[in-house]
């Protein structure tokens, strides 16, 4: 099978495009940045998905599309016009990642972005899978050096719990869904085992760390000043509200959702423990 993968140098698309290529697909894989594919047995489509003169015309021959459209400014912009394009095309499936529970933010700029995706999805004609996944345990690589300098674990995800996912788990969900038939035309939640509260992040880290690690706690104006100074003001902003709903609300998953992860994962999912573990090795 042929796919065009959109999304495909970031962390969740990098490993789609390895499970795919491992299943002997053939992969066009749309970059900005053609030196990030070198290494990668892939054709490269050198665009920017902002711009229609970069990559109108370039998705024929694809059966599939998947769809993975970074948090921007121009997100939703994005996501339509590789929709149109793949209309265009005649792509039969799109496996398209939106996020856990979406309903519960339309106010976030990047959930709303979501929100209206999957609604244009379902109305083009085309056969579709939605990835609902929850916040991903490899965000953590971000906080590497607040926890092994700082003794901080920073992300505040408050106390109610967040039902936080493995990307990989992610990516194994993808490659199924292009498989299996079955999966098209449903919407799966992607959540992980345990409903993690801050405080239970902080404590998994230093177990695996083996030192002290504490909670940066939940003043969200704190953070977004300490995030300014590596994100923009616009995403800054986007996030804390993101942060908000999950410290009022959490993003807990129910026993239905799990069972829903397991059904397109096709195994148990992976804990955060486990990851912090593996990370820690790796780290030395």
């Amino acid at each position: 099978m042929s796919y065009v993968i959109i999304g495909g140098t970031g962390t969740v698309g990098s490993e789609v495009v390895q499970g795919l290529l491992e299943g002997g697909s053939e992969l066009r894989v749309v970059t900005r940045s053609a030196e990030k594919l070198a290494d990668v047995d892939v054709e490269v489509i050198e665009a920017d998905m902002t711009d229609p003169t970069t990559f109108e015309d370039k998705f024929g021959g694809s059966s599939g599309m998947f769809l993975l459209n970074p948090v921007s400014q121009s997100e939703l912009q994005e996501g339509l016009f590789a929709l149109a394009e793949a209309k265009k095309a005649g792509v039969e499936h799109i496996v398209y990642v939106s996020v856990h529970d979406v309903e519960k933010g339309p106010h976030l700029p990047h959930f709303a972005s979501k929100i209206a995706m999957e609604d244009a999805l379902k109305r083009s004609g085309i056969d579709w899978t939605i990835l609902r996944p929850n916040n991903f345990h490899q965000n953590d690589v971000w906080f590497r050096e607040a926890m092994l300098e700082y003794g901080v674990y920073p992300q505040p995800l408050g106390s109610v719990g967040v039902s936080r996912v493995d990307v990989r788990d992610i990516a194994a969900a993808a490659v199924n869904a292009f498989e299996d038939e079955t999966h098209r035309n449903r919407t799966y939640t992607l959540a992980g085992p345990d409903a993690l509260t801050g405080e239970e992040c902080a404590a998994i880290w230093g177990d695996a760390l083996g030192r002290d690690i504490s909670y940066g706690g939940d003043d969200l104006e704190a953070w977004e000043q300490q995030a300014r100074q590596m994100m923009p003001a616009w995403m800054t902003y986007d996030f804390r509200l993101m942060y908000q709903v999950f410290q009022e609300e959490g993003l807990r998953a129910s026993p239905a959702q799990l069972d829903e992860t397991r059904s397109i994962v096709g195994a148990e999912p992976r804990s955060l423990r486990s990851y912090a573990q593996e990370m820690a090795e790796a780290w030395g």
